[in-house]
């Protein structure tokens, strides 16, 4: 889980493509069957670690970016 550190709201966020992003921007998030957060763009599926986080994610709540840390 991804926790904001601004307005601590979980898992609540936003993805912002690079510029440079050539692909046709279908991205969803979703969580596997154990509950894991899972990235799907273009059909590719990651799991998002911290750094991805903190380039990639908005907050969807207080629109912070950059301010993610793991939670539990």
């Amino acid at each position: 889980m991804f926790l904001c550190r601004n307005c601590k709201s979980a898992d609540n966020f936003d993805l912002f493509p690079s510029s440079e992003y050539k692909g046709n921007g279908n991205i969803e998030v979703i969580s596997d069957k154990n509950g894991t957060l899972k990235i799907s763009a273009d059909n590719l599926v990651f799991t998002p670690d911290l750094f991805f986080m903190n380039e990639y994610a908005v907050c969807g709540y207080c629109g912070s970016i950059g301010l993610w840390e793991y939670s539990e």
